[in-house]
């Protein structure tokens, strides 16, 4: 009787195992079927927002709590100085541009014509020396004339030619133009003249603090009339849009996300409200977990992490916020 006891009470045990290890499976329990979920946080994304250039505050437009676009002027420096640097490079433009200009042009038609007429008055003077020193020549072996005489006469031509060759010269100079090196020296100097020009504007446009994107301003640093460097901060805005979800995978879960991957998101405030959202990225290195990942089976492991982008956040999903990421089960797409 015993030895038929053993085999069926064997047989039992069996059956019983068999029976519960399916149970997962009949239940909807299949690792294969179950749905992943990871939990993160939505990323704090701040800015410290100041001025490039020093001054004193003229406008501050808005104030903590209030929110702003991209584009939004909110905050003005007094613009007299930069105004005044931005007059003062304009007119020293203005000026080297004439310098180019001129030597571009060369000399005038009338200053040409006037250096053309004082080289034929050279050259006439020059003629009437060489007459007078031939006369001079032919009477002084006659003793019509001294030896003194002829020397001033010979004096006087070969000043003339000089006189001539210089006036000659001069018309040369005026005609040929400015030379390449001049013109060249007078560009650069202009070049540099606008760049300073453009830089005073460029400082005047930044007497005007934009904001770079949406957000909420949740700090007002400065006051108006105080005196600010660009190290100095004046707002300090929380950006609303886009809203990144940071999260963390573990190694063995790695193969079930990929970019581009639709998901949702929940959060404890509204939990029945899903978030469409996307997986933008996955770190390619990995590290151990970090404090905020609640999961206890995840604490000692090494994970990967992800960034995820929500499509329509709305105003509900708030910087820091603790939230679940739903993946799809696997070998479905999340709807």
């Amino acid at each position: 009787m015993k030895k038929i006891a053993v085999p069926a009470l064997l047989l039992a045990v069996l059956a019983a195992g068999g029976w519960w290890f399916d149970l997962p499976a009949r239940i909807g329990w299949a690792e294969d079927n179950r749905q992943a979920v990871l939990y993160g946080n939505v990323d704090i994304r701040q800015v410290s927002l100041g001025f490039r250039v020093s001054g004193r505050i003229a406008e501050l437009r808005v104030d903590e709590g209030d929110a702003v676009k991209a584009g939004d002027v909110i905050a003005r420096l007094d613009a007299e100085p930069f105004e005044q640097a931005v007059d003062a490079a304009k007119a020293d433009v203005e000026a080297l541009s004439a310098t180019l200009t001129k030597l571009r042009a060369g000399a005038r038609a009338t200053e040409i014509a006037q250096a053309r007429a004082v080289h034929e008055e050279r050259l006439a003077e020059l003629e009437n020396a060489n007459l007078a020193y031939e006369r001079a020549r032919q009477l002084r072996p006659n003793g019509t004339i001294s030896q003194a005489e002829l020397d001033q006469a010979s004096a006087s031509r070969a000043a003339a030619v000089a006189r001539a060759a210089s006036a000659r010269e001069a018309l040369a100079l005026l005609e040929e133009g400015s030379r390449v090196e001049d013109i060249a020296t007078a560009q650069a100097q202009v070049n540099a003249a606008t760049a300073k020009l453009a830089s005073a504007r460029t400082s005047l446009k930044d007497t005007e603090l934009v904001a770079p994107s949406a957000g909420v301003v949740l700090s007002r640093v400065r006051e108006t009339g105080a005196i600010v460097s660009p190290a100095d901060n004046v707002y300090v805005l929380s950006l609303t849009e886009p809203v990144w979800v940071r999260a963390y995978v573990a190694e063995p879960d790695l193969g079930r996300v990929h970019p581009g991957m639709k998901v949702k998101v929940t959060s404890d405030t509204a939990p029945n409200r899903a978030y469409e959202a996307t997986v933008g990225f996955i770190s390619p290195v990995a590290e151990f977990t970090p404090k905020s990942v609640e999961t206890p089976e995840l604490r000692t492991d090494l994970v990967y992490r992800l960034r995820i982008v929500v499509t329509n956040p709305g105003a509900d999903l708030r910087q820091g916020m603790p939230v679940t990421i739903h993946l799809p089960p696997e070998g479905e797409a999340m709807s």
